[in-house]
């Protein structure tokens, strides 16, 4: 299947109620796009990084009751999982798509992350544009952007609380064009990746 965008149905499987119903249409629209992303994209995340990259699509297996708010796909260098790494995202909730380089609370290693993180703080700073966004928990769908947030004081947080994450990337709305073209969104994810891929390398050393 060749990657073809998004449309505002893809956004609305977040109205539908029921655990089942939702799962069904996650399962049939969302993630055959998923995997046409992960064909498109996993080799170029492999050349960025230098690592072999596995593509995870979320399943959403534990859930018995409530269906899930958004959902997901990550790029990650584990074949086995992805969350106790730094890894790479794009998904969707019911008002905006994210792209984002995760490390989320499972990471063993957080604090010394955190701390190249810190130690480079200028570098990020300069590197990764302003409108980039910042989100301190994967299951809201807040997020800050680099421009307007105290980033020493995330990313102490996130050295400190155990529960605390760190992910930062974009945000598009349902509306914007380009992901309603398939090569022009593959375009921009592969061009967002490249920005924060140097991020990626100081977090793993």
């Amino acid at each position: 299947m060749k990657f073809t965008g998004f449309a505002q149905s893809d956004f609305d499987t977040f109205t539908i109620g029921g655990l089942e119903e939702r799962m069904e249409a996650i399962r049939g629209n969302i993630q055959p796009k998923f995997k046409a992303i992960g064909e498109e994209l996993s080799q170029t995340i492999s050349d960025m990084t230098g690592n072999d990259i596995y593509v995870h699509i979320a399943q959403h297996a534990r859930r018995t009751k409530n269906p899930p708010n958004d959902t997901w796909m990550a790029f990650c260098h584990d074949k086995r999982g992805y969350k106790k790494h730094p890894h790479f995202q794009i998904g969707l909730f019911d008002d905006h798509l994210f792209i984002w380089l995760a490390y989320i609370y499972e990471l063993p290693n957080k604090q010394e992350m955190a701390k190249s993180f810190l130690d480079h703080m200028d570098d990020i700073q300069q590197s990764i544009p302003d409108d980039y966004v910042i989100s301190l928990d994967h299951t809201k769908k807040d997020a800050t952007s680099l421009a307007e947030i105290d980033l020493e004081q995330a990313l102490t947080r996130f050295q400190n609380v155990k529960k605390a994450e760190f992910l930062i990337g974009r945000h598009f709305s349902p509306n914007d064009p380009v992901l309603q073209d398939g090569q022009a969104f593959l375009k921009e994810a592969k061009d967002t990746f490249e920005k924060l891929t140097p991020l990626y390398k100081i977090s793993i050393g």
